[in-house]
C-alpha cells in the first residue's frame, strides 16, 4: 500500500485541520495547524504556539515533528499543513522538513483541507541547496 494515498492524505488533512483549532495564536490571530504522517503509520499532529515575544513562536510544522520525534517516530513520509488563508512553510519549517526527509510530501491546505484544492510538494522542492552538516 502506497503510505500516501488519498485516503491517508485526506486523513493528514483533517488532522491538520483540527489541530489548527488549539493554535495559541494571541497576537497574529493567525492560526496553522500541521499534522506528520510518520514511518509506522502514525499521524501526530502540531499546531502554532505563539509568543509575546515574537522570536520565540513556534510553528505548526516544528511541533508537529517536535512531538513526533518525542513520541519515539522517526522516517516521516508527508506533513499536511492548514491555514486560512493557506501558507507555505517559512525558512526554519522548510530547514526542518528537509533535515528529516528531502523528499517528505508537503501538503499546503486551507481551512476546508480539499484535496482538489490542496497543494503538493515535496520538502526539497521548498527549498532547493538546503544546509547539510557533514562532519
Amino acid at each position: 500500500m502506497n503510505p500516501l494515498d488519498d485516503t491517508r492524505r485526506l486523513e493528514l488533512l483533517r488532522a491538520a485541520r483540527l489541530a489548527r483549532a488549539h493554535a495559541y495564536a494571541p497576537y497574529s490571530r493567525f492560526r496553522v495547524g500541521a499534522a506528520v504522517l510518520c514511518g509506522d503509520g502514525r499521524i501526530v499532529p502540531g499546531c502554532n504556539v505563539e509568543n509575546s515575544s515574537f522570536g520565540l513562536t513556534v510553528c505548526a510544522e516544528r511541533v508537529a515533528i517536535g512531538a513526533a520525534i518525542a513520541q519515539g517516530a522517526t522516517g516521516f513520509h508527508a506533513i499536511a499543513i492548514a491555514a486560512s488563508p493557506p501558507a507555505m512553510p517559512c525558512g526554519a519549517c522548510r530547514q526542518t522538513l528537509v533535515e528529516f526527509n528531502p523528499d517528505m510530501v508537503v501538503l499546503i491546505a486551507g481551512p476546508d483541507g480539499d484535496l482538489d484544492e490542496t497543494r503538493e510538494m515535496r520538502a526539497a522542492d521548498l527549498l532547493p541547496d538546503s544546509f547539510r552538516f557533514e562532519p
